[in-house]
C-alpha cells in the first residue's frame, strides 16, 4: 500500500518565518545604506574639522539613522507595496481591502513595527494565532502581508 501525502493547505497571508527573513534582509540593506552614507559624510566632515560637543554628533547620527531606516520602509511600502526583502520572499503589504498602502498608513505601520520590536519582538507573536497572520503593526495600520506571484510574461 502506497501512502499518500496529506493535501497541503496554503494561506494567502504571510507567516512569521517569511516575514522575519524579509525584515532581516531589509534591516541589513537599510543599515548598510546608512553606514555608507555616514562614512561618506564623516570623510567629508574630517576635511572640514571636528564637530563638538560629542552629544551633538550622537544626536545627529541618531536622527540620520531614523530618517534613513524609517524612510526606507515608508518609501517602499507606499510606492511598491513591498520592500526589497519582501520582494525576495514574494510578499506584499496591502490594506484590508487589498489596496495600496498610503503614506499616513505606512507611517502608522512603521510606528507599530517599532513597538512590535521593542519588547523582544513580542509584537510579532499574534502572527502565530491570528487568522490573517497579522502582527502588531498590521493591527494598528489595518494592513495584511500577503504572498504574491509574478504574472506570466
Amino acid at each position: 500500500m502506497v501512502a499518500t501525502a496529506a493535501p497541503r493547505v496554503t494561506s494567502p497571508y504571510a507567516g512569521i518565518a517569511t516575514r522575519g527573513i524579509a525584515l532581516c534582509i531589509d534591516a541589513a540593506i537599510a543599515n548598510g545604506l546608512y553606514i555608507v552614507g555616514a562614512a561618506l559624510l564623516g570623510l567629508i566632515g574630517s576635511l572640514v574639522g571636528d564637530l563638538h560637543p560629542q552629544w551633538l554628533v550622537a544626536l545627529i547620527a541618531a536622527i540620520g539613522w531614523s530618517i534613513v531606516v524609517g524612510g526606507y520602509f515608508v518609501l517602499f511600502w507606499t510606492t511598491t507595496g513591498q520592500t526589497p526583502g519582501m520582494r525576495m520572499m514574494r510578499l506584499r503589504v496591502v490594506t484590508y481591502r487589498g489596496e495600496r498602502v498610503h503614506f499616513a498608513r505606512a507611517l502608522i505601520r512603521l510606528g507599530g513595527l517599532l513597538l512590535a520590536i521593542i519588547p523582544l519582538f513580542a509584537g510579532f507573536l499574534p502572527v502565530l494565532v491570528d487568522e490573517r497572520r497579522r502582527a502588531l503593526q498590521d493591527f494598528l495600520a489595518r494592513t495584511v502581508v500577503v504572498h504574491f506571484s509574478e504574472p506570466a510574461p
